[in-house]
């Protein structure tokens, strides 16, 4: 009855951007492929530098690679031969060798607030054979510091080793899956330990993005034409120790 869809795929278009941008009709199966073993093996040889996104851009005998890591000295390298060094095994092993490729490095100012920065740092501390609920609490407590509104995180699998398999769940702030408007940040990933597979699930709620526009906007106008329109009017008070004129009178004067 439950029908989950992935938060990032919901959201493109508004707070998501596709990974892929090109367009191809013959070989759409053929660069789909080569996107998926390219993200697979940096995110597999780059594990050290924590990678938040890599994006894939191409045209004509062109591909432009944008990955953001957290730790871009690692990726770099001394005088840039690290990326020289990647260069050279993509095109080895994925791509044409005519082909230009190119890639571009930027670091990710709080990578604390990255959902597949906090997925790496739990699947190390599990694989060490860290108290998953510590390692949980600590990684909640690190978004939360860093300015998130809302975390949750699921881990599922043998947990601490134990012969039947369960899940569990820890929140922590509010995590609106279902506002479209919400910047909610999404990652998985697996964590292979000597007892099994043990699966991994961030959501990051970092706020919404039309409540700046609603503050600044609506109230002052609002306030200031309220203000206006009384200053406009003209209101008659009778006072309070001169009784009403009657009938009788009102006959005299006339």
């Amino acid at each position: 009855m439950g029908k989950k869809v992935n938060p990032r795929v919901f959201r493109l278009g508004m707070s998501e951007t596709w990974r892929s941008r090109w367009y191809s009709g013959r070989d759409f199966a053929k660069f789909l492929q080569q996107d998926v073993t390219i993200r697979r093996f940096i995110k597999q040889t780059l594990r050290e530098a924590a990678i938040d996104r890599v994006e894939i851009e191409r045209s004509r005998g062109e591909i432009t690679i944008n990955v953001a890591a957290s730790k871009p000295g690692l990726i770099i390298g001394r005088g840039g031969a690290g990326i020289e060094e990647l260069k050279k095994k993509i095109l080895k092993n994925y791509l044409d060798l005519n082909t230009k490729l190119s890639i571009n490095i930027t670091e990710v100012s709080v990578p604390n607030l990255s959902s597949a920065v906090i997925v790496e740092s739990i699947r190390e501390d599990v694989e060490k054979r860290i108290p998953f609920r510590r390692v949980m609490k600590q990684n909640i407590d690190k978004v939360m510091k860093a300015g998130g509104q809302g975390v949750k995180i699921i881990l599922a699998g043998r947990l601490n080793g134990v012969e039947i398999a369960r899940t569990e769940k820890l929140t922590q702030g509010k995590v609106p899956l279902q506002t479209m408007r919400a910047n909610i940040d999404y990652s998985r990933g697996v964590a292979r330990t000597i007892y099994g597979a043990i699966g991994i699930k961030v959501w990051i709620y970092k706020g919404e993005y039309f409540d700046k526009k609603v503050k600044d906007d609506k109230k002052p106008k609002v306030f200031q034409k309220s203000v206006k329109l009384f200053s406009k009017e003209k209101l008659e008070f009778q006072p309070v120790g001169k009784p009403a004129e009657t009938e009788k009178e009102t006959v005299k004067n006339k």
